[in-house]
């Protein structure tokens, strides 16, 4: 039972669960990303490109065929093609640059609000014992006088 107790105080931490929420956020991110990517940005780099469709950019190594039939029997199965899909990559190295510049922007955005919050002026430190005696002897001075 300890243990469970142990692990309930661990989940109502508030790191684990604004990991929790962040992972969710970014999950939805990547998604919102991706697309962009898929069905915004990279059309209109293909046409201009001569009308590449970079989903369809690879590199074949092994052609693939369909299967064989003689009426409801397989002569022949079906072979996949082995490819290497470099036009899915590029696809994938353009979301992670737009995810990281964003995740940057984020960051800096934090920073910069964490430096003003540095930046405000601290309240002065409360004079000390012998200067608050000093100070007054001061002003009794000058009321003799």
């Amino acid at each position: 039972m300890k243990l469970l107790k142990e692990f309930k105080a661990f989940i109502m931490k508030g790191n684990v669960l604004d990991l929790a929420v962040a992972v969710i956020i970014a999950t939805a991110f990547k998604a919102i990303v991706t697309s962009f990517v898929k069905d915004v940005l990279m059309p209109p780099i293909g046409m201009f490109l001569g009308g590449v469709d970079f989903t369809e950019l690879k590199i074949i190594l092994k052609e693939g065929s369909e299967a064989v039939m003689n009426g409801d029997q397989v002569v022949t199965p079906a072979i996949s093609e082995v490819a290497i899909s470099y036009g899915l990559w590029i696809n994938t190295i353009i979301d992670f640059i737009i995810i990281a510049f964003a995740v940057f922007i984020i960051i800096k955005a934090y920073n910069k609000t964490k430096k003003k919050e540095e930046e405000v002026p601290a309240a002065p430190p409360a004079p000390s014992n012998e200067e608050v005696l000093l100070t007054e002897i001061r002003d009794l001075l000058k009321e003799k006088n």
